[in-house]
């Protein structure tokens, strides 16, 4: 199937349910597919002709979406750019990825002149809001565009997206996605959460990531989008009450923020059937408190960009074991293989290992992408043996569920030993005054890499270096207790939330010849 058959199987189970819903606009499935017809011939009759590229520059909103079902519509490859990027980090994309036209709010007019320097493939600029400074509005770009489907065949190994590797580690890289990963990654995801009923999907994280990915998916299943221009956890809880929100996904750093909410366990979230958290390891201890609060809920997915969502998956069943003490530890799993998706534990020379043995998860089947875009080396780097190979450090157990322990990188050689962060994190993590933490290796004279604590609180609490270090040293032992620890008001993070550790080991290596 193409992608867009996706959505509009979601038109055909009802074309009059609202489809997209944020502060201005509400939309049917119908009205939506109308619009996205008129986009679509509206790039045709500009010259955009199928398989060349096109990027939306927006916050979270309705008309953002349209845009991106329009570039479907016509074929073209939609480029995602995340609103939170700098316009130098969108500019290298944009650039990187020969993207012809852009999609603008006019929030972004002045990186958009950015654009126009930086970016000389780039030869149509159309704002989506308003008039822009150069570009025509977008409703006056589409008033002449007949409202009928193009329908254009494609084949299913044909590029209809081009999404940016994580760059926290350096330039991000463009990860090719056919209309078979598409639809590779949304039959993992109906199989492993089926849906009972009409759902409705809250849209927080930036909808260029997971959550306009989660959002694209259960269109086919025509779930109406609740759009939020961003994270506000007294936002999101009365949005779940008032919109009876069956499903949401949200990175483990913006839980947090949303368990530290007051009165948060003073609203309903009974409508809540899947909440999913991904992109970076859980508190074990602040995923209890999630069950606590939200209910059986949790689901948890792993995945990146190289295959996207839905390697592995730990239903809300699989939560259902504490006061287990065989089968809790799950709870520090991502799950295990879903449907569609071979997964497997190899170590540098290419050999499957067995449970319970480290090495790097790998992953094989027709949701990893087929390559890099015009980056060949890269893609036969992470090719090798032919697995696709993640980058992530972990295990198997007995039972068949995936342990991340760590980024390949992120690992820590301290006196001969390695230290994966990951571990120290979960036991930081769990202290009630902890908001969010990242362990790092920093210079040691004696140790090579000494292992760092690096601390954000939560409002108003306190707790002294000392403490954390016993506390590790009880869980964990002397090895992998920090060394050292110090506490920062905030945390760098990425566009998507997730820590930026590359920033913080730069903050204590600089000026050095090496980095380990």
């Amino acid at each position: 199937m193409r992608l867009i058959d996706f959505f509009d199987r979601g038109v055909a189970l009802d074309p009059t349910r609202t489809c997209l819903k944020d502060a201005t606009v509400s939309r049917s499935y119908g009205d939506v597919q109308r619009r996205s017809y008129r986009i679509a011939n509206a790039l045709a009759a500009a010259g955009f002709a199928p398989g060349q590229k096109a990027a939306v520059y927006s916050p979270n909103g309705a008309v953002a979406f349209e845009c991106i079902l329009g570039i479907v519509r016509g074929a073209q490859v939609w480029v995602p750019i995340n609103a939170r990027n700098t316009a130098g980090e969108n500019a290298y994309i944009l650039d990187n990825c020969d993207v012809e036209v852009l999609f603008y709010h006019s929030e972004f007019e002045a990186n958009v002149e950015v654009f126009r320097k930086d970016c000389p493939k780039i030869r149509s600029y159309v704002c989506i809001d308003r008039a822009g400074a150069d570009a025509p509005f977008l409703e006056d770009w589409i008033a002449e565009a007949p409202e009928t489907d193009p329908d254009i065949p494609e084949d299913r190994d044909a590029t209809i997206s081009i999404v940016s590797s994580g760059g926290t580690t350096g330039r991000p890289k463009g990860v090719v996605w056919t209309h078979l990963v598409w639809e590779t990654m949304i039959a993992n995801f109906f199989t492993a959460m089926p849906v009972g009923k009409p759902p409705v999907h809250l849209v927080v994280a930036p909808m260029t990531h997971a959550a306009g990915i989660v959002g694209i998916i259960l269109m086919a299943a025509g779930a109406t989008q609740v759009i939020l221009p961003g994270f506000d956890a007294g936002k999101v809880v009365t949005a779940i009450e008032t919109e009876r929100v069956t499903h949401l996904f949200l990175p483990p750093t913006a839980i947090y923020v949303l368990l530290a909410h007051p009165g948060l366990k003073d609203h309903d979230f009974s409508s809540l059937d899947h909440f999913i958290y991904a992109a970076a390891p859980m508190s074990v201890d602040k995923l209890k408190e999630c069950l606590d609060v939200f209910g059986p809920v949790m689901t948890q997915s792993f995945g990146q960009a190289e295959a996207p969502m839905l390697c592995t998956f730990l239903s809300p069943e699989d939560h259902l074991v504490i006061g287990d003490p065989q089968k809790e530890k799950r709870l520090a799993s991502c799950g295990r293989p879903t449907f569609m998706t071979p997964v497997a534990i190899m170590d540098d020379d290419g050999k499957l290992m067995p449970a319970g043995e480290r090495g790097e998860i790998v992953v094989r089947g027709n949701l990893v992408m087929p390559g890099y875009y015009k980056n060949p080396d890269a893609t036969r780097e992470v090719s090798a043996f032919g697995w696709h190979h993640t980058g992530d450090i972990g295990f198997s157990d007995e039972d068949g569920f995936v342990y991340i322990v760590d980024r390949k990188k992120d690992m820590i050689i301290s006196g001969g030993f390695n230290v994966y962060p990951s571990e120290i994190e979960q036991v930081i993590w769990g202290h009630p005054a902890v908001q969010d933490c990242a362990v790092i290796g920093v210079p040691d004279d004696k140790w090579g890499e000494a292992v760092k604590a690096v601390i954000e609180l939560k409002p108003g609490a306190n707790i002294t270096a000392d403490e954390i270090i016993a506390l590790c040293k009880t869980r964990l032992g002397s090895v992998k207790a920090p060394k050292s620890v110090e506490f920062w008001d905030s945390l760098p993070r990425s566009p998507v939330g997730k820590v930026r550790k590359k920033d913080i080991r730069e903050t204590f290596w600089k000026g050095r010849e090496r980095a380990i």
